[in-house]
Parts: structure tokens; C-alpha cells; sequence
């Protein structure tokens, strides 16, 4: 089961912190992919942490520095711990797991699925 699951939503005041929770069961791959977004009501959804089995991270512009994306492999469980939240943080948020797969023949590792959870409400009041 590749299926993320979200959790640790919440609503908190301007400034407040909250930990989201991205539990997936991973198989054996030659590379994947954990990443956060979010969407909310009216907008498209947009990209906002990833972190790769390589251990990279990266960040839209919007959070740098007020969001952390971590990992625990003994839990398969990925975290975004957000910080100095911001009324316009307010959205729903998805955890999608990109799995990689090494190609039988010429051995070379391939993007392959993605998955989506089902999200977690994240609402910040001013």
C-alpha cells in the first residue's frame, strides 16, 4: 500500500505552529519521492515541500523558512513542521508519494506512479 495518509491538521492563530503527518507504506524502489502541497478554495494547487529518498529538500518561495520537511524511516512517516503559520497558509494539504522504478532492461531508475492522500485542513486566523 503506497497510499499516503495526512494527519495533524488543526486551526491555530496567526503565528501559531502545527506538525503535519504523511504516513505511507513504501515498498522496495530504486528512488522516490515524498512531497507536501496545497490547495485552497477558488486556487489551483500548488507545490510546497519535498524531500526525496536521497535525503534533498526543497521549498517553494512562500515558506522558506518558516516550514521544515523531515523524515522518520522506522515510522515510513514524512512531517512538515509549520511555523510562523500565515493566514493565507490556510488551505488543504496532500502528502503524494512518487515512487521510481530501475527500467528491466537498461537498469536506468524512472518516475513512475504518484499518490495522493486524501488531505488534511490546515486553517490559520489572523
Amino acid at each position: 500500500q503506497v497510499q499516503p495518509v495526512e494527519s495533524g491538521g488543526g486551526s491555530v492563530q496567526a503565528g501559531g505552529s502545527l506538525r503535519l503527518s504523511c504516513a505511507a507504506s513504501i515498498g522496495t524502489y530504486c528512488h522516490y519521492d515524498m512531497s507536501w502541497y496545497r490547495q485552497a478554495p477558488g486556487k489551483e494547487r500548488e507545490f510546497v515541500s519535498g524531500m526525496n529518498s536521497d535525503g534533498r529538500t526543497s521549498y517553494a518561495d512562500s515558506v522558506k523558512g518558516r516550514f521544515t520537511i523531515s523524515q522518520d524511516n522506522a515510522k515510513n512517516t514524512l512531517y512538515l513542521q509549520m511555523n510562523s503559520l500565515q493566514p493565507e497558509d490556510t488551505a488543504m494539504y496532500y502528502c503524494k508519494t512518487q515512487i521510481y522504478r530501475r527500467d528491466s532492461h537498461t537498469h536506468i531508475c524512472l518516475r513512475s506512479m504518484d499518490y495522493w492522500g486524501q488531505g488534511t485542513q490546515v486553517t490559520v486566523s489572523s
